[in-house]
């Protein structure tokens, strides 16, 4: 089965939690999927992302150290709050930091900098459907501030490949940079998109 993770036009239009953050971004990417599951159960799923967590659904290897992520319910990472660590890679401690919260209908990720405005945005909307299933809408936005970060990441001192990514794209043209760079963000967040709609749907 073919699975769209594509936002409509009216979504990428649509103002998300998180918007006003970054309210001139240098890119912006909306996706969207349609999981056949009540809000309360996909909102299960998002409440536990993370690496060294139950990791992020997509490809393990890039963004979860090679660890698999989990096939199941944790309990113990049901509760969110603001402040909170969803750790971008294993051993991260500074992003992404949640933001801003709603239990069973929103969350806001960040990448904080020296400032007001944050590094990157990622937002996740939970939008109830017919049928009482989910309409999952997703928003990566970035500030100019970006290049520098990834010029300088790396985890817990090590260089992880997802780091020599980051700043292999840091030395290009911003213009080629971003359209690599969301090539890369769409791949990984399709992969996401989908493992969060078949752990929800196999476990409605």
């Amino acid at each position: 089965m073919i699975v769209s993770c594509r936002a409509s036009i009216e979504e990428q239009r649509q103002t998300l939690p998180g918007d006003s953050m970054i309210q001139e971004p240098s890119a912006s990417w909306t996706h969207g999927v349609t999981i056949t599951s009540p809000i309360a159960k996909v909102w299960q799923w998002i409440a536990q992302m993370g690496a060294d967590r139950a990791g992020w659904y997509s490809y393990d290897f890039i963004d979860n150290g090679g660890r698999p992520s989990a096939t199941e319910i944790l309990s113990q990472l049901q509760k969110v709050v603001v402040g909170m660590v969803f750790p971008a890679i294993p051993d991260a401690s500074d992003a992404f930091i949640v933001a801003s919260v709603e239990p069973a209908h929103s969350l806001v990720l960040t990448v904080p900098e020296k400032g007001a405005i944050p590094i990157v945005t990622w937002s996740f909307l939970l939008v109830p459907i017919e049928n009482s299933n989910t309409r999952l809408l997703v928003r990566a936005r970035m500030s100019g501030g970006w290049r520098d970060l990834a010029r300088n990441s790396k985890s817990g001192g090590r260089i992880l490949f997802i780091n020599r990514i980051y700043r292999l794209l840091a030395r290009l043209p911003e213009s080629l940079m971003i359209f690599i760079g969301g090539i890369g963000h769409g791949i990984m967040q399709r992969r996401m998109l989908k493992g969060i709609k078949r752990r929800a749907e196999s476990w409605a």
